[in-house]
């Protein structure tokens, strides 16, 4: 072992040691012991666990933080009753109340051992510099519980944190939030969380909600029936990461006193007037700051060969036969008509009277023209949201991969995109530019984050191996995404023009007002399905598709994804007088 491995296990011994013994004397259970383990922290009957130590832990502001961590465990160990938060079914509600009541114990803790305040400040110091370092990358549920957490500690968000959606969604549940702070048991603070998850899905429920609370795949908060449990959100999604906000709700469904106190709570940045649902009679459509920093990339043919063959052989076992039906059909229902009144061809026998009657008559051919079926392109456009992480993005690779290749082998043109967008520095810097002279910013609704746009399978190639490189990104902008598909869909000739949109959820920015993005979407519906591109929304768990595309289907089981999305198209396909 060499002598740097020496040191760090003797610092490691000397710190364990050295905080076994606080923990004792702070709880006063001298059999009480201290760990340290990747899955920390946590209390457990008889042991507190600590997060492993990292390299930076020897340092006096190291230790200093962990000290802070070691009293905070120590106050839940000795004033909380943790059972009562562990045991409550919703992720969501569990954190924000566990936030709620670490405030409280910790106070508890400082009233008995005041010392220990400056070690908790460290560690909320700590912790406020790595929710900093990984702002851009978090879901907009690990955000907004940050942000009420922040509250519950009087603890000013940095001017990174202070987005519209946010401060307003503060300012929407601040009463709750005063109430919550005043709690004086592990029961009080989980009836606030509670209070607060219902009052937040209540503000979202008038068709303002989106993947603000974005849930992981094991959570499924969306899923959940939300009668009678304020533990279920009816959210947009599930994990991302992600998405926008119930300041939608605050400032479209809130009372009036709840919009004064969400306009209060945004007093630290510009004004936000709203005129939200429409303008000049019609819908506000969701305008960019610029779309100078949007970037669009064309994976086409540069995927993973290897990858691309293993999808393609996972596809076809799940819709082979499928395949073989549609073929079938669309044989059957391609139709044979004659032109008549053709130079060439072959001979039309109603015309040769003509040709008796008329020496100088030259028409007398007719030519043998089919209907197919299959007269139409298809694009798939797949939200590269954060929610769309884990099992969702894989099942949506191999959908993508079982309706291109049917598609290609039934000689249909074809194409997946997919679409997200996130933070660009350059935007933030035109917009915080523009606002330091005294532009009007309120007109726009994408402020600081560029369109992520990509191409996996274009039209006119047959080489799909870029849907090996379908993966997630950060938020979902739904109208303009749709936007740029349905402009590319129409751009091609074809009897008809189908795009389907794979969603988890309602659309959403960080920086965008979630009513205006709904506005947006619909009147881009309206206008696509207009221009005569038949739309079809397929939803992940989700039913928000129900409300923006009249022809959608929810896919409640992820395995049934790419079956059931090729069974719709299929339909589709052989219904020949559909519209909307």
């Amino acid at each position: 072992m060499t002598d740097m491995a020496l040191t760090d296990l003797t610092h490691s011994d000397t710190t364990q040691t050295m905080l076994a013994k606080m923990a004792r004397v702070l709880t006063g259970r001298y059999g009480l012991t201290v760990s340290f383990d990747a899955c920390g922290p946590r209390v457990e009957r008889d042991r507190i666990v600590l997060p492993e130590l990292t390299p930076g832990a020897a340092s006096a502001a190291g230790l200093d933080s962990l000290t802070g961590q070691l009293d905070l465990l120590v106050a839940r160990s000795k004033y909380s009753t943790t059972s009562e938060i562990s045991t409550l079914n919703s992720g969501v509600t569990q954190r924000i109340a566990q936030a709620i009541e670490d405030r409280r114990v910790c106070e508890r803790l400082f009233s008995d051992y005041p010392g220990a305040r400056k070690f908790v400040e460290k560690l909320r110091e700590q912790t406020a510099q790595n929710k900093h370092e990984r702002w851009p990358t978090l879901a907009w549920r690990d955000k907004l519980i940050w942000f009420i957490e922040r509250a519950l500690w009087d603890e000013a968000p940095d001017v990174t944190e202070q987005t519209p959606a946010l401060i307003a969604t503060l300012g929407a549940v601040s009463e709750l939030l005063q109430t919550s702070s005043a709690s004086r048991s592990t029961a009080e603070s989980v009836a606030g969380a509670q209070a607060l998850v219902a009052r937040i899905r209540a503000l979202a429920a008038g068709d303002v909600n989106t993947m603000m609370f974005s849930a992981d795949a094991d959570e499924a908060l969306d899923a959940q029936q939300v009668l009678g449990d304020p533990d279920a959100l009816d959210a947009a999604s599930q994990e991302m990461s992600d998405a926008a906000s119930s300041d939608a709700a605050s400032m479209a469904q809130a009372p009036s006193d709840a919009r004064a106190e969400a306009s209060e709570a945004s007093s630290p940045a510009p004004p936000m007037t709203f005129d939200i649902d429409m303008i000049d009679g019609r819908p506000r459509l969701s305008i960019a700051l610029t779309t100078e920093f949007d970037l669009m990339t064309d994976l086409t043919g540069l995927g993973d060969a290897a990858a691309w063959r293993n999808l393609r052989a996972l596809a076809r076992a799940e819709t082979a036969p499928l395949t073989a039906r549609l073929e079938r059909a669309l044989k059957a229902d391609e139709q044979t008509h004659w032109k008549r009144e053709q130079e060439r061809g072959e001979i039309d026998r109603p015309a040769l009277a003509k040709l008796v009657i008329s020496p100088g008559y030259r028409t007398p051919f007719r030519v043998k023209r089919t209907t197919e079926g299959r007269d139409a392109a298809v694009t798939l456009l797949i939200d590269r949201s954060g929610s769309m992480a884990g099992r969702k993005i894989t099942l949506a690779r191999l959908c993508a991969t079982a309706l291109c290749d049917a598609l290609m082998q039934l000689s249909f043109k074809c194409e997946v995109l997919g679409y997200s967008s996130v933070e660009s520095p350059e935007m933030r810097a035109l917009y915080e530019r523009g606002l330091a002279e005294g532009v009007d910013m309120n007109r726009f609704n994408r402020r600081v984050e560029r369109l992520d746009l990509q191409i996996y399978k274009r039209f006119g190639s047959n080489n799909p191996s870029g849907l090996s490189a379908i993966d997630c990104g950060h938020e979902n902008p739904d109208g303009e995404a749709l936007a740029w598909a349905a402009g590319r869909l129409a751009a091609q000739r074809a009897g008809r023009r189908i795009l389907m949109v794979l969603s988890d959820g309602y659309p959403a920015t960080g920086d965008g007002h979630p009513v205006i993005l709904r506005t947006d979407l619909r009147a881009r519906i309206d206008e696509i399905t207009s221009a005569g591109i038949e739309l079809i929304g397929i939803g992940l768990l989700d039913d928000a598709v129900e409300k923006f595309y009249a022809h959608n289907i929810v896919v409640r089981k992820l395995d049934e994804l790419p079956t059931m999305a090729f069974t719709v198209l299929s339909q589709l396909l052989l219904k020949r007088g559909y519209r909307r």
